[in-house]
């Protein structure tokens, strides 16, 4: 079975809270997280199976009323975009460097998956709106091609939803870096 991720964004903490145990309780999921997000709004996202991720978001938009200010629902979300967002993956060098910028969370982890689907690349973090005025962005390695076509489709789907702040490919970065991207 396949995995599907869900998130609703609240523009009120105590809102998101109240939200995020009701998706909880409401179906079969695992909570990822949930927190306070730059500039003063909360997040919950949730996994696991398609049925149980819908249900989940949909208890959250109701009990979020209009706290809620984006949602999705991810079907047959990439194997590594979890422990991407999680900081948890285990990349062991970095080779060229690929960086997405956007403005939404949401955006971020759509623009991610579809990354993680175009190219052999290893997503390396997707960075959610913590300290960084509620801006997000995703970094990812492998040879330049692969990072370069990764880039440019999570670049693709931020700009349809108008989300795009900036990218870049770096193709050989240097080795310093790698102990602030790794």
């Amino acid at each position: 079975m396949s995995q599907a991720i869900g998130l609703v964004e609240f523009n009120s903490i105590a809102k998101g809270i109240e939200a995020a145990d009701a998706m909880i309780k409401s179906a079969q999921v695992n909570l990822i997280t949930a927190r306070s997000i730059c500039p003063g709004k909360y997040i919950a996202l949730v996994s696991g199976d398609i049925s149980a991720v819908e249900n989940a978001v949909e208890n959250g938009i109701r009990q979020g009323e209009t706290a809620v200010v984006d949602d999705f629902i991810l079907p047959n979300v990439h194997s590594s975009v979890i422990s991407a967002i999680t900081a948890t993956t285990n990349v062991e060098k970095l080779y060229a460097l690929g960086v997405i910028e956007v403005f939404s969370i949401a955006a971020a982890v759509v623009a991610a998956d579809a990354a993680a689907k175009s190219a052999d690349v290893e997503l390396i973090e997707i960075r959610l709106g913590i300290g960084i005025g509620g801006k997000s962005f995703i970094t990812l390695t492998g040879d330049v091609a692969a990072v370069r076509a990764a880039v440019d489709a999570g670049v693709v789907m931020a700009s349809e939803k108008g989300m795009l702040v900036d990218e870049a490919v770096i193709p050989s970065p240097r080795d310093e870096m790698a102990q602030w991207i790794l």
